[in-house]
């Protein structure tokens, strides 16, 4: 998989490129199958430690930060050595009233560069109807706009932050995805997503990449882990790869991992949610 000049153009002019064909049905299916297997030993939900650092977890997760459908087209924009800082779920259940606010990753992330990739995989219909995520092109660029912590509980982000002023509703692209396809997104661009009112759950990974020059200027301590080329930085601690699913050493290091992060993400926040 690599993309069109096309696609490079507009990744740099607009922030965000989509849809990306990257799994067939079958691996879809594979892998979905695979999460709710574990939902279902615990209650129907993954805990929300878990949703986070989820390469540490779930060894089938960390073979695809690894897998070059993916990587191939993530070197195109941003060189040939690669880490990858953090993998999330977002899982909208059937009538969930969860929604993700207008935002910009970078203001809370705590990461150097411009260039840190977010690429989001869609493992059910990522539809208008369920909640697809909309952007706003070209913010990227620029002032990081201003936000405000609304913690509003169905927000699904950690402070329930929003962008307050200068969202333009009527600019904004929704980027649809069908089950195996991807976007990109710098994580610079504002986007948002809506609540889910189709009759299908809404499931996707992001998956979150950038250059070994990245460092981390709000905590101490932080991880990632080099899925291509070489870092010859050593800016981030380099994360173990699981030998299975729920690895005694990868889950170890996953505590001081996730500890690390939401520190970085509730740093100067009046209240600590704990959604991630």
């Amino acid at each position: 998989m690599v993309l069109s000049a096309q696609q490079v153009e507009q990744f740099k002019r607009d922030g965000h490129v989509s849809p990306l064909d990257i799994l067939d049905g079958a691996e879809v299916r594979d892998l979905r199958q695979r999460l709710e297997a574990r939902e279902a030993l615990q209650g129907g939900n993954l805990e929300p430690g878990q949703r986070a650092k989820s390469h540490l977890i779930f060894k089938w997760l960390d073979d695809l930060i690894r897998d070059p459908r993916i990587l191939d087209p993530i070197e195109q924009l941003i060189g040939p050595d690669i880490l990858c800082w953090n993998t999330i779920f977002w899982i909208k259940d059937v009538g969930s009233e969860s929604f993700v606010g207008w935002h910009q990753d970078t203001r809370y992330w705590g990461l150097s560069s411009p260039d840190v990739i977010t690429a989001w995989l869609a493992l059910s219909p990522a539809s208008m109807e369920s909640g697809c995520m909309r952007v706003l092109p070209g913010t990227h660029v620029g002032e990081v706009m201003p936000h405000e912590d609304l913690y509003d509980e169905a927000n699904m982000l950690t402070r329930g932050q929003e962008i307050s002023e200068g969202v333009d509703e009527d600019v904004a692209v929704h980027m649809p995805l069908e089950p195996g396809q991807m976007s990109f997104h710098n994580y610079r661009l504002a986007h948002a997503s809506g609540a889910n009112r189709a009759p299908d759950r809404r499931i996707g990974i992001s998956m979150h990449f950038m250059p070994p020059d990245t460092r981390q200027i709000v905590g101490d301590w932080d991880s990632a882990a080099l899925v291509r080329g070489t870092d010859s930085h050593g800016n981030f601690a380099p994360t173990p790869v699981p030998a299975e699913d729920f690895d005694p050493e990868a889950m170890a290091f996953h505590a001081r991992a996730a500890k690390a992060q939401s520190e970085v993400l509730y740093k100067g926040a009046a209240v600590n949610t704990q959604k991630l």
